[in-house]
């Protein structure tokens, strides 16, 4: 009987503990997004990230390589997709349930299938042409219960819904942009200084939405607020660590975890519960994903997520 390796269960451990800290943090966002502007929150998502992810590369000996790049601009085209990415997610996190959410984020890896056809170049056969086509038809069952007037009672929670949908399909096309400049990246720039940039570049954007909208929080709320940065910061480590043991085909699949982590997260702490019409989309949206991920490994191509973050946006 073949056993695991120990460093496989260490690589699946580490993937499905940081998908756990992601969405811990999303419902963090989600509870906060009432209050506090969205540029306020991506500030210290990204700020309070950099401590830890310092830390970390300071005990390996590694804060010379984070810092260090010759590609400035690589690194900023890559910020700007992902603040745009960022800001996309929290803002539908505020608006949608949390498993909504995080179920319409997992078109991102489908996404990037076809971006990677229209600017890598790469060479996409039918068989992923129709993952893709399938996995769309899968966001679009779960955006159709956020886009259905008779199911909110009160006024304005049906058009919160509506535009939370719409920012969560900007995020995952964000994130799957994110990807694709990550992959231009990593020929040339370690891991430490694509995480460090993209931290860095959040943190700027978000502060400099000081003047325009900010919130004085409570002392709970500025907790919070510094939570989400430290959990996104822990999880990116552990997601980084994840990718250290094992190859990237085999721990993907892992991150449908997070949905689960999603689920019940949001019935705990928001008491939500997802329609149907997001369980059977979400199903086939994962299903498409997966047969990617396994036609991928058949092809031998590795999409370098060990700096791309989560699947969902790196919010």
């Amino acid at each position: 009987m073949h056993h695991p390796s120990p460093d496989l269960l260490k690589a699946i451990g580490f993937k499905i503990f940081s998908a756990l800290l992601f969405a811990a943090m999303s419902a963090l966002i989600r509870q906060l997004g009432e209050t506090v502007p969205v540029g306020q929150m991506v500030f210290f998502r990204s700020a309070c990230a950099i401590p830890p992810v310092l830390l970390i590369y300071a005990f390996r000996g590694e804060i010379m390589t984070a810092v260090r790049t010759n590609r400035i601009f690589g690194h900023l085209g890559r910020g700007t997709v992902s603040v745009c990415g960022m800001f996309s997610n929290f803002a539908a996190l505020a608006r949608l349930p949390l498993a909504d959410a995080t179920a319409i984020q997992f078109g991102s890896p489908l996404i990037t299938v076809a971006l990677a056809a229209l600017i890598l170049k790469e060479r996409v056969r039918v068989f992923r042409w129709t993952a893709v086509v399938v996995g769309f038809v899968g966001v679009i069952v779960m955006l159709i219960p956020n886009f259905d007037p008779g199911r909110y009672t009160a006024v304005g929670v049906g058009a919160a819904a509506a535009v939370g949908s719409i920012f969560a399909v900007i995020a995952a096309f964000c994130n799957a942009g994110a990807v694709i400049q990550t992959r231009r990246l990593t020929q040339s720039e370690s891991t430490s200084s694509i995480v460090f940039y993209f931290s860095l570049s959040c943190a700027l954007v978000g502060a400099a939405t000081l003047p325009f909208a900010w919130y004085t929080p409570t002392r709970e709320e500025l907790m919070a607020l510094v939570a989400t940065g430290i959990l996104g910061g822990i999880a990116h480590i552990f997601l980084t660590e994840s990718y250290r043991h094992a190859t990237a085909s085999v721990i993907a699949p892992f991150d449908y975890t997070s949905l689960i982590w999603a689920l019940l997260l949001g019935y705990w702490f928001f008491g939500e519960l997802p329609s149907t019409l997001v369980y059977v989309g979400a199903s086939i949206v994962a299903g498409a994903g997966l047969a990617v991920l396994w036609r991928e490994r058949r092809l031998g191509i590795d999409r370098a997520p060990e700096a791309e973050g989560p699947r969902r946006p790196e919010i």
